[in-house]
């Protein structure tokens, strides 16, 4: 007995936690700095944590009250239909879901490059084909309609980041629009914004109001803290929202997850409080460290360091954990997410000391 043929699939690696990483290298994670995997530098909302504890004796229920509650309070605020609002495990959970609903075994589907490698892993997980489109460095990862559109084949789906991880960079609405009017009527353009809450540039959203050809997708994993409960959604175009009963999963959110979400979404302090320290921190980045960065409308920056596996592993040393975006098809460049003040303010310290001395 085999599964079957899983040559073409990549393995996703995650960053490495704080106490794994202690105890290969015998330091006191209580002295380590994080800020490898763009999670909220204050952890998650304090109201969450509390709808948490207060949700424990109810573990024995299927989460169907909190599971229609919480879609109720996001079409709400979307100024969407509940059926629109597809909840899922997570933001990965949602790419699943779209995965389910729009492709058929051997479609293809184009992916950015660099890019999250989820999207063309839950393509494969599908029976879908994968092809790239490739944002360049020399253009400082601009992101134009035109870098999409000169690598579409009619592919069935097509997936935008904005803002983009690793780089930061965004697509306007405008160049989201074109994407869609340049391409087939039976391609679905996603459009990621796990990282929209840090950004000034409105959603994507208001797209949605006169296409049927463009979903969202968002998390709670970022901005409210919530990346351990595994909570996201697509915003989808009412013409074929009703296809969520039919692709998801039985109680794809748990009750924890949805408790913690509705609770989430009614703490402003805690994300307006994150939002307003990343931006510091981006700032701060750009301006303290020794070595290029870019724009960056998420809570991370991408910076130039030469040897970033040297570099990544010589600050791990001193109990820095930043990332080594070499997985992205970018050896020369780490990643740093935005950290409180004074997270951020030792990662750049040592990572100074650490490209100093760390031969290009």
């Amino acid at each position: 007995m085999e599964p079957r043929d899983l040559s073409a699939h990549t393995v996703y690696r995650a960053g490495r936690g704080i106490e794994e990483v202690a105890r290969e290298l015998g330091l006191d994670p209580d002295d380590m700095v994080k800020l490898a995997s763009n999670e909220n530098m204050f952890g998650p909302s304090p109201d969450a944590v509390e709808a948490i504890r207060g949700s424990a004796e109810r573990m024995h229920s299927y989460p169907k009250a909190s599971h229609a509650d919480l879609v109720d309070e996001l079409a709400d605020m979307w100024d969407i239909t509940p059926e629109q609002v597809w909840l899922s495990n997570g933001g990965d959970g949602a790419l699943d879901c779209l995965a389910r609903a729009m492709l058929d075994p051997g479609q293809d589907v184009l992916v950015p490059s660099p890019g999250f490698a989820y999207y063309a892993m839950s393509a494969r997980y599908h029976h879908g084909e994968v092809n790239e489109y490739t944002f360049s460095k020399a253009d400082d990862f601009a992101q134009t309609a035109d870098t999409v559109l000169k690598d579409y084949d009619g592919e069935r789906i097509v997936y935008l980041t904005s803002p983009h991880n690793p780089t930061g960079a965004e697509f306007t609405t405008e160049a989201v629009r074109t994407v869609a009017e340049e391409t087939d009527e039976q391609t679905l353009v996603v459009v990621d914004e796990a990282y929209g809450e840090f950004t000034k540039k409105p959603s994507k959203r208001p797209l949605l109001d006169d296409r049927d050809d463009i979903a969202l997708l968002r998390t709670f994993s970022k901005a409210y803290g919530l990346a351990g409960i595994r909570l996201g959604y697509a915003v989808v175009p009412e013409d074929w929202a009703d296809a969520y009963a039919r692709i998801n999963t039985p109680f794809s959110a748990s009750e924890l997850a949805c408790r913690a979400g509705l609770a989430a979404l009614d703490d402003d302090e805690h994300v307006e409080r994150s939002v307003e320290t990343a931006a510091w921190a981006r700032e701060y980045i750009s301006d303290e460290l020794d070595a290029p960065t870019w724009e960056s409308a998420g809570n991370f920056i991408l910076a130039e360091v030469g040897d970033a596996a040297a570099v990544a592993d010589a600050a791990q040393e001193r109990g820095v954990i930043i990332r080594d975006c070499s997985s992205f098809g970018l050896p020369e460049c780490i990643r740093i997410t935005c950290g409180t003040r004074e997270d951020t303010e030792r990662a750049v310290s040592v990572l100074n000391e650490v490209i100093e001395v760390v031969e290009p």
